[in-house]
């Protein structure tokens, strides 16, 4: 991988995009690396969760690469659009809880990627926004559908068509990002102490509802029928038995037999 750094802390793969002098850009070549990170991750038995962030104080991902696609055809155009939308869906649809470290500015594509991921955290000076009307163009990796997903229409469509970002507190009161780091500097690490708390739950029945989740969020009836399927099977789940027997003799429960 040339414009992204992977690594391991304990059961987390880190994935950082590694383009500061780009503001860490999106371009074809960085998508597709994150897609291959994504997916390393998601086979990697020893991983149990990601974190992606951005090298760097200033941006998570300020966007995409425009000088790449400046003189794109439309057909070009829609296949950057299918391939980016590819990607996004691969790391909503993850099994694995997947975090987004906001460290500075996530505008576009960048914000698009951020809302892929099943959480958000965000350094108190975090910029968000789709500022995509300001090229006369649209969102194209899914961003005027999550960020309605997220925010609700009303506050999406004020983000979309003024193209103006928001700050990191406006984000999190809008329901945009989970939280709000106590500074620049903690941010990595209280993601991390996030998600370790969720490793310490089930992780079938942590897998099961980000599934579920996603297809609330698609508007998917099915999801109502699915959901008790999947509770009735988790009763035959190891996993249910020790989280229940935990539970009754009132100690913590072991799912990963630590």
């Amino acid at each position: 991988m040339h414009n992204l750094l992977y690594e391991i802390q304990g059961s987390i793969a880190l994935v950082t995009i590694n383009r500061p002098d780009k503001l860490n850009a999106l371009n074809r070549q960085t998508l597709l690396e994150i897609e291959e990170a994504v997916a390393l991750a998601m086979t990697d038995a020893s991983v149990h969760a990601v974190i992606l962030t951005g090298s760097g104080d200033k941006a998570f991902a300020a966007g995409a690469d425009v000088a790449e696609f400046a003189q794109y055809s439309p057909t070009e155009a829609r296949d950057l659009s299918e391939a980016g939308h590819r990607i996004m869906d691969s790391i909503a649809h993850a099994p694995k809880p997947v975090l987004a470290a906001i460290n500075g500015f996530a505008l576009g594509g960048g914000l698009e990627l951020a809302m892929a991921c099943h959480l958000r955290v965000a350094a108190p000076t975090a910029r968000l926004g789709q500022p995509e009307v300001n090229l006369g163009l649209i969102p194209g990796y899914g961003g005027t559908q999550r960020l309605v997903e997220w925010v609700g229409r009303a506050r999406a469509l004020e983000m979309l068509l003024s193209g103006d970002p928001i700050d990191a507190a406006t984000a999190h009161q809008w329901g945009l990002v989970n939280r709000i780091s106590s500074s620049p500097e903690t941010l990595r690490d209280e993601s991390i102490t996030l998600l370790q708390r969720i490793m310490q739950r089930g992780p079938i029945a942590v897998s099961h509802c980000l599934r579920l989740s996603a297809m609330a969020a698609q508007g998917d009836p099915e999801g109502y029928r699915l959901e008790m399927e999947t509770f009735g099977s988790l009763f035959q789940q190891a996993e249910s038995r020790e989280g229940i027997l935990a539970f009754l003799e009132k100690r913590k429960a072991s799912f990963r037999g630590a």
